[in-house]
């Protein structure tokens, strides 16, 4: 059997050139340059302050670059609306995942579908039997994204009831709706007990094994160092030290970033 290929073999599916992001007088981001290869997961880790949110925001087109490309699949979409990178292949999470309370988690999930014909009034109307039968295909859809990921003793429940490591389960459910290549993954430790973690680090490793890619911003290094191939290190909205987990923890440079030499 041939060997896998290695990270730098493989196909890079996003990419940062040269990304500069200024606020005012203030440089958040600072000439970063980076590529995301396919079926990776790639950690994004730094100080408070290095600049990780705002290169996150980037990527997923919620801020817009001073200067810089972003490109996704071979395209440039530095100037393209968040919304329209879903279409392109990019899911997104938050560090706070906010469902719609009042509805259940299946309801959650559902309502994260695409281009559903029922959402127009006139289609309803004219092409009921059509609606329902696709109605019917994305409550299968969903169901099976609650079942991948272990919610589906909470189906029928109001997601206002879900702990706080359930609602990140809840919400890369409702990411994965999209068929997604790539997903950014906001701090999926945050605010989650040691339990329900586990979880989320194997379901993230399941998801990982279908073939889509991850880029995630996390405090928790344990759950960087267990999860992601290669880790990128900011610092003062530059990139400060790439490599395996392994590797950067050792750099003496990241050391000084984090603990001010103090190790």
């Amino acid at each position: 059997m041939a060997d896998a290929p290695s990270i730098d073999a493989q196909l890079c599916v996003m990419e940062a050139r040269s990304v500069v992001k200024r606020f005012g007088g203030v440089t958040a981001v600072d000439g970063v340059s980076f590529k995301v290869r396919q079926g990776e997961i790639l950690g994004l880790i730094g100080p408070n302050g290095a600049g990780k949110t705002t290169m996150f925001d980037l990527l997923a087109g919620t801020v817009t670059p001073t200067s810089g490309d972003i490109v996704l699949n071979g395209v440039d979409v530095a100037r393209q609306l968040a919304h329209r990178r879903i279409g392109s292949g990019l899911g997104r999470t938050f560090q706070i995942a906010r469902p719609f309370p009042e509805m259940t988690v299946l309801e959650n999930v559902m309502v994260a579908g695409q281009q559903q014909a029922g959402e127009a009034l006139l289609q309803t109307l004219l092409y009921p039997a059509k609606v329902r039968l696709q109605e019917e295909a994305l409550r299968q859809k969903a169901n099976e994204f609650i079942n991948l990921l272990l919610l589906d003793k909470l189906r029928d429940q109001k997601a206002r009831v879900l702990s706080g490591g359930q609602r990140k389960l809840l919400e890369l459910a409702r990411v994965m709706m999209a068929d997604p290549k790539i997903v950014l993954l906001d701090e999926p430790a945050a605010g989650v007990n040691p339990t329900l973690l586990e979880t989320i680090i194997d379901r993230i490793r399941e998801i990982n094994s279908r073939g889509v890619t991850f880029v995630l911003i996390e405090h928790n290094i344990d759950m960087v160092s267990r999860l992601c191939d290669r880790v990128l290190v900011m610092a003062s909205g530059r990139i400060l030290a790439e490599g395996r987990p392994e590797e950067v923890s050792r750099d003496p440079k990241v050391i000084e970033a984090y603990l001010g030499g103090a190790a």
